[in-house]
């Protein structure tokens, strides 16, 4: 069974910074695609970020040049460091991981975390 917890959020000031962490648990050998989503009230979910196991980045347009997606393959983590935050990136955070393969299977589903809130006070 494949897991993914979120840690890191909390309430900031406009202009501040947060990093985000993000550890895949189970018996894990490799992920594909990790990334970030978030979901601002009343607002359907939407990408932030994604790394896929190359190394190949994407980024929502409202976050290029203020936030940054990396990953620790050794240990299953993505964060998602969060400078120059501005109120309207209030939202709950969620971890995405697509492509796992395990010690005995592979899952092509996507699995979730059940996602951090980030605050951001103007």
């Amino acid at each position: 069974q494949v897991q993914l917890v979120e840690s890191g959020g909390g309430l900031v000031r406009a202009g501040e910074s947060l990093r985000l962490s993000c550890a895949a648990t189970g018996s894990i050998v490799k992920i594909n695609m990790m990334g970030w989503y978030r979901q601002a009230p009343g607002k359907e979910r939407e990408l932030v970020a994604t790394e896929s196991r190359g190394g190949s980045t994407n980024y929502a347009d409202s976050v290029k040049g203020r936030f940054t997606i990396s990953r620790e393959y050794t240990n299953n983590t993505v964060y998602l460091q969060m400078d120059s935050l501005k109120s309207e990136d209030t939202a709950v955070y969620y971890c995405n991981s697509v492509g796992v393969w395990t010690t005995t299977d592979f899952y092509a589903m996507a699995y979730w975390g059940k996602g951090t809130l980030v605050t951001v006070s103007s």
